[in-house]
């Protein structure tokens, strides 16, 4: 998700560590394996009296009153968590205690897939109110998940600057920056004192989060320079804020990716960033914490492709986890019946030196996490824009090289051991040249297939350990099945 941590200023609200969050996560299973209990009781007996369905339901609210006092004493960010930690039909029980005043930041809080099942149990006006606390750019993070109608009746409680600044947001690609800045920050012109900027942001109520510079502007609105907060304070107020404004700034433009952004905070440390328009007019910034979240799902995304999965809910029904996971399942079952296949061309090899059996899955398996390592490097290189057509070839060079080395070392015990199980030197030499081939199959798979993929417009992190796989176990059956062919018969 693409959401802030919004902090509260309300003193109701006592701040929890991650560990507390944990443990209101046990409390609220304890509480809703109690109630389910009571229900259950209930259901038993149909004809119960007056007095029985009296306690039973004195027992729901006292059972209601125990989750809303767990949940409405966590800040927004663990009431999201615990939501994701739960099944959908518990999820929903405690949803419905949590305070209306949290709703807005749970919603940009907790995950999409999650959100979604939340959004579909809430009332039109409870949304509308919920959407009515929320700024502009929050707004067009939920927009997709928000039924129409809500929509349009959120646009009419926003001013007309906030409802142009919605239709803005809402029209920028998902992984782009625009769909992540944020429009509330502070601008002054050049010409004034830094004692005129001071009382100005006297007369504010509060700062926008994460501010660490203004920025100075024209009349046009076309972004000048910034001013850092530190810099304003230790200079003389008298000074123009020209003379102290730094013109050397990184910007960023609305259809950048947020990743190149991210990189960039991560490259120059930086807390915010503004963003430009093409004709260098100032419409907004992004700030760390929008861009630690895109860290964050970049992260998540990566080692899910891997697999071949897209984030789904823990607690979705069997059918709709089928439809994530059998693709690429049904794809690896086709690349180990092709690894199988070339193992059984050599059955006359197997069938008069049967210790190769044992011995074929180890050249495979290092294989595959030698291929594992290169390509875990690779894509977080390409990743962070570090690998370009001019250095690939270097590259796999490069880690064809390391393999080779590392190969050399392995595969010297791989032989000692071949030679302990098996008495045969020449089995030991077959293992040691098929284990060092394999690697080095494996090293150049790891590159080739994330940079193949990314040059034909592909995800190169989707389904690549599979493919990997299915690479190494192929040719490395065929390799060392093929060597002990050769010099062993």
């Amino acid at each position: 998700m693409t959401g802030s941590v919004q902090e509260h200023t309300s003193p109701a609200v006592r701040r929890l560590e991650p560990e507390d969050a944990q443990l209101a996560l046990q409390k609220l299973q304890s509480v809703l394996k109690r109630q389910e209990v009571v229900e259950t009781l209930a259901q038993r007996q149909h004809e119960g009296s007056d007095r029985e369905d009296l306690l039973a339901n004195l027992t729901h609210r006292r059972h209601e009153q125990e989750i809303r006092s767990i949940i409405n004493n966590l800040h927004p960010a663990d009431i999201a968590f615990i939501l994701e930690s739960l099944p959908e039909n518990e999820r929903q029980v405690v949803w419905q205690q949590v305070s209306d005043e949290y709703d807005a930041d749970v919603l940009l809080e907790i995950e999409d897939w999650a959100r979604e099942s939340l959004i579909k149990t809430m009332e039109p006006a409870d949304l509308i109110a919920a959407a009515a606390n929320m700024d502009a750019d929050e707004i067009a993070d939920l927009a997709p998940d928000l039924p129409p109608e809500v929509i349009a009746e959120v646009q009419k409680g926003l001013t007309e600057s906030e409802r142009a600044q919605l239709l803005e947001a809402m029209g920028y690609p998902e992984d782009s920056v625009g769909a992540i800045m944020d429009f509330d920050m502070v601008r002054v012109r050049e010409d004034v004192s830094l004692e005129v900027v001071l009382r100005y942001l006297r007369r504010l109520q509060e700062l926008p989060d994460h501010t660490d510079q203004i920025f100075v502007v024209n009349r046009d609105d076309r972004l000048l320079g910034t001013l850092s907060l530190t810099r304003m304070l230790v200079s003389d107020p008298e000074t123009l804020v020209s003379d102290v404004m730094a013109a050397d700034y990184l910007s960023l433009h609305p259809l950048d990716s947020d990743a190149d952004a991210a990189n960039a905070f991560e490259r120059y440390d930086l807390v915010s960033a503004p963003v430009v328009d093409d004709y260098g007019r100032l419409i907004g910034r992004v700030t760390i914490d929008e861009v630690v979240d895109v860290l964050q799902e970049d992260s998540q995304e990566q080692e899910l492709s891997r697999a071949g999965l897209q984030e789904e809910d823990i607690f979705a029904p069997a059918l709709s986890a089928l439809r994530n996971r059998a693709p690429w399942l049904l794809i690896n079952l086709c690349t180990a019946a092709t690894a199988s296949f070339v193992a059984s061309r050599f059955e006359d090899t197997v069938s008069h030196i049967v210790i190769l059996a044992f011995l074929m899955s180890i050249v495979a398996g290092i294989g595959g996490n030698s291929g594992n390592q290169t390509m875990t490097m690779i894509i977080r290189a390409m990743a962070t824009g570090r690998i370009t057509g001019s250095n690939i070839w270097p590259l796999v060079k490069r880690e064809l090289m390391v393999t080779f080395m590392v190969g050399a070392c392995g595969s010297l015990v791989t032989a000692v051991f071949a030679w302990f199980i098996s008495g045969s030197v020449a089995i030991a030499a077959v293992m040691m040249a098929a284990m060092i081939g394999n690697m080095l199959i494996g090293a150049a798979l790891g590159v080739l297939i994330p940079t193949l993929r990314s040059r034909f417009g592909k995800d190169p992190a989707v389904g690549s350990s599979v493919l990997l796989t299915f690479g190494t176990d192929s040719l490395g059956f065929f390799l060392f099945l093929g060597l002990a062919t050769l010099f062993l018969l």
